[in-house]
């Protein structure tokens, strides 16, 4: 007893003075237990499962001798166990206990098992079970951002369950275990420098604790010999305020430990009680005596089994020593936590009897509706008021007990802060309440203090954060916290930090350059706004005014021999023709449009087909017409003007019949091409059927071509009847512009691509108009002497008389 004293006096014999307290308090109390004495029996339990079942087997028999399954009523009236503080020697006590259904409070015990009503029908207990520290450490390590953490814990399934719950919280939240290492639960050396040297290598910053005070000592003893910083530990309960660690060592090592602690609460007149302790008065208290030979270092003049032998040097309390004004450190009297617990548990089994005493017969909650005889109850008729009991203690804070005989979980979390005085003190930073269904968490960020004295919360992370823009990609063999990060792919973006993928923009986005938002992409169409459509626009409306302009002069000279020339009626077709080939160019200006698209390259192509016939029909009259003259000529019944009509439309129809074709089967359409210019959405027109347009392109060609050849070979012909020189020069024209069209309009996008076309068309129509009928112009209107039958019958002789 005495050895054990020396070792827990303080804080064990706060806790005995509450719960005599609250004993005497409940005595007085007239409304609560009137005519009722409580009375106690304390047991030293030494903290072995041997010391504590031995003490609760002398609890049940009633004597001092432990005999199984014997009660004697004269030596025991007991009604409930408060105890034990620890969860190690807690779980044999409850089995024990359990058996007889004999209520147990514990003030201390946190282990999760002893939850299980199945295994523990009678345990109850005021502090919370270690599931709802689990819980709350690590809420806090994840309110800081902690992803990167490090568990130890000791051997005791207190230790053991508690770090499992922990990491099991932190995984599923997405944070990783960097190690978890145990505490041996025999002292090893070797295993101690072992963790010492994992903490120190390792690079999480935060390190969780999971153990008792007494079994952790030793490990933070070798880290602060090897002067390990800059760690963030996070303890539980069971050394969160240790007066173990109160020491200049482990100053520089633990300065800014957080510790999560159970409730702290206030007992009206404990101090006062305290102030009137005297070893005089009350004599037979030997804890009384005990404690106070140590807070006056004297020794009392009452003669016992302890302090018999005075010696000469011995220092004698005079017996007038007064506790109050005392600085008693060794009290936390501003910080009651478990004492608290100990208090409203003493409450706890008397608002039970109060309420057992206060049952109406009929009205009992037993069988047959009976109430307990308060002479001759069962425990485990005492029990059921225990568990259902539910009452306000005197700081107005509700005291119950779930369906698992637990407490509300209610935790403080200090912040462990050096002192002038070189010493620990324990600030209360934070607040955690938790329950089956919802968690709170409250932090006081401002009031803490970090490890080295920063204000700034520490980083603990396997890899540094990816930021906007980026993506995690996962390393192989590592946690998922060990990360690369990656640019998002073209095309796609992430707009959070440590995004797990990236998303695609919207059909109408295309990402910024940080590629961290999805920005509006530009429209692309070759419009009348811009320059480039206002010039082709202009540069085809001039050239239908000139186009105009020459069948003006040709419909006013109809007369004269240059326009009776090679048969009139195709020159006006021609005219007509190109000057709807320059029309048709303003379709591929502006927003392209279902019905655009559907006939642009259509009215296109059948145009210049007409005008290429056209061509090619004046080419072959000129041809017929020269050697129809000759004797016996064949072509003679050719000559006449139905022919170059037949040719024409035949040569036409057989384009048209391509383009309804194309249209009948897979006719153009407007498109949204977002995917050939990077930020731009072209707006263009789909052909549907590609090779429906290179099968256009390819006739026109061909007619071009065969007009090419016979102008070309009908080129020496008398210049009278021939114009194949002019015919030839435009063929050349028409054919480089179209065959320097097929490459450029292949290797451009968007709207260049309607200009390349837009141009070739533009090009090769002025081509045909000039080298064709510029000439002719130029006779009527400025050499209108040579538009004369006379000149171009004897052409050749009239002009070298002339000149």
């Amino acid at each position: 007893m005495y050895l054990s004293l020396l070792r827990f006096t303080f804080k064990v014999y706060e806790r005995l003075l509450a719960m005599i307290f609250a004993i005497e308090e409940i005595q007085w109390d007239q409304k609560l237990l009137p005519n009722i004495t409580l009375g106690y029996v304390i047991y030293d339990s030494c903290t072995t499962a041997a010391g504590v079942l031995e003490g609760t087997m002398r609890l049940l028999t009633g004597q001092r001798k432990a005999i199984p399954n014997y009660h004697c009523n004269t030596f025991s009236s007991a009604v409930a166990v408060i105890g034990e503080t620890f969860s190690s020697t807690s779980i044999p006590m409850a089995r024990l206990l359990g058996l007889y259904k004999f209520p147990q409070i514990s003030y201390g015990a946190t282990v999760t098992i002893l939850s299980d009503k199945t295994q523990f029908p009678s345990f109850l207990r005021t502090f919370p079970s270690g599931l709802y520290q689990s819980i709350g450490i690590a809420h806090l390590v994840l309110y800081f951002g902690w992803a990167w953490v490090g568990l130890l814990s000791d051997s005791s399934d207190y230790g053991l369950q508690g770090s499992l719950t922990v990491k099991d919280e932190l995984v599923k939240a997405g944070a990783c275990i960097a190690f978890s290492e145990t505490i041996p639960a025999v002292y090893s050396e070797m295993k101690i420098l072992s963790i010492s040297e994992t903490i120190r290598k390792s690079s999480a910053n935060v390190i969780v604790i999971y153990s008792i005070d007494t079994d952790v000592y030793p490990v933070m003893e070798m880290i602060a010999r090897n002067n390990v910083t800059g760690k963030v530990w996070v303890a539980s309960n069971d050394w969160a305020q240790s007066y173990l660690f109160a020491k200049n060592e482990f100053l520089r090592t633990l300065q800014g430990t957080f510790g999560i602690v159970v409730r702290r609460g206030n007992i009206p007149g404990f101090n006062e009680f305290i102030y009137r302790l005297n070893p005089y008065i009350n004599p037979d208290d030997v804890f009384l005596k005990i404690f106070w030979e140590l807070v006056f270092d004297c020794k009392l003049q009452i003669v016992d089994n302890i302090n018999k032998n005075l010696t000469k040097e011995s220092k004698i309390c005079k017996g007038d020593e007064k506790l109050e004004g005392m600085k008693m450190d060794f009290f936390k009297l501003a910080d009651l936590r478990t004492t608290y617990n100990v208090y409203n548990a003493l409450y706890a089994v008397a608002h039970a009897l109060h309420d057992m005493i206060s049952c109406r017969h009929g009205e009992g909650p037993f069988m047959n509706n009976t109430c307990a005889v308060l002479q001759n109850f069962e425990p485990w008729q005492l029990l059921h008021y225990i568990r259902n009991t539910h009452f306000m203690n005197k700081n107005g804070e509700e005291v119950f007990f779930d369906v698992h005989g637990d407490p509300p979980a209610l935790f403080g979390i200090v912040n462990w802060q050096v002192t002038p005085e070189n010493t620990f003190w324990y600030p209360e930073v934070g607040r955690f309440e938790s329950s089956a269904d919802n968690q709170k968490l409250a932090v006081d960020v401002p009031a803490i203090l970090w490890n080295k004295g920063h204000g700034k919360i520490p980083q603990s992370v396997c890899s540094e954060s990816c930021s906007a823009g980026y993506r995690k990609a996962p390393q192989t063999g590592q946690p998922v916290c060990c990360f690369s990060c990656v640019m998002c792919f073209q095309g796609e973006i992430s707009n959070q930090t440590d995004s797990i993928a990236c998303m695609k923009c919207p059909k109408d986005g295309w990402p910024n350059e940080r590629q961290d938002k999805c920005i509006k992409k530009v429209i692309e169409f070759l419009s009348y706004e811009e320059p480039l459509g206002i010039t082709l626009t202009t540069v085809s409306i001039f050239l239908v005014m000139a186009t105009s302009v020459i069948l003006t002069i040709f419909l006013k000279s109809h007369h004269t021999p240059v326009v009776k020339a090679n048969n009139q009626e195709l020159s006006y077709m021609l005219l007509l023709s190109l000057m709807l080939c320059f029309l048709c160019s303003l379709i591929f200006i502006g927003h392209p449009r279902h019905v655009t698209c559907m006939f642009r390259q259509v009215a296109f192509g059948i145009i210049f087909t007409l005008s290429i016939s056209c061509v090619l029909a004046k080419t072959i009259v000129v041809v017929i017409a020269f050697n129809a003259n000759k004797p016996n000529s064949n072509l003679r019944k050719y000559s006449g003007p139905r022919l170059p009509k037949i040719l024409v439309m035949l040569c036409t129809m057989f384009q048209v019949i391509i383009c309804i074709s194309w249209l009948i089967v897979s006719p153009p359409f407007q498109d949204e091409n977002t995917t050939s210019i990077t930020g731009r959405i072209i707006i263009e027109c789909n052909e549907g059927l590609p090779v429906a347009f290179w099968c256009m392109l390819f006739y026109m060609g061909l007619l071009a071509t065969v007009s090419l050849i016979v102008a070309f070979l009908s080129r020496n012909l008398p210049d009278s009847f021939n114009e194949a020189k002019f015919i030839t020069f435009s063929m050349l024209v028409f054919i480089s512009v179209w065959m320097s069209f097929i490459p450029a309009y292949l290797s451009t996008q968007g709207k260049h691509m309607v200009v390349v076309e837009i141009f070739a068309i533009v090009s090769s129509g002025a081509g045909l108009l000039l080298c064709i009928f510029l000439p002719k112009c130029y006779i009527i209107l400025l050499r209108p002497h040579m538009n004369t039958k006379e000149y171009l019958m004897g052409k050749g002789v009239f002009k070298n008389e002339k000149y």
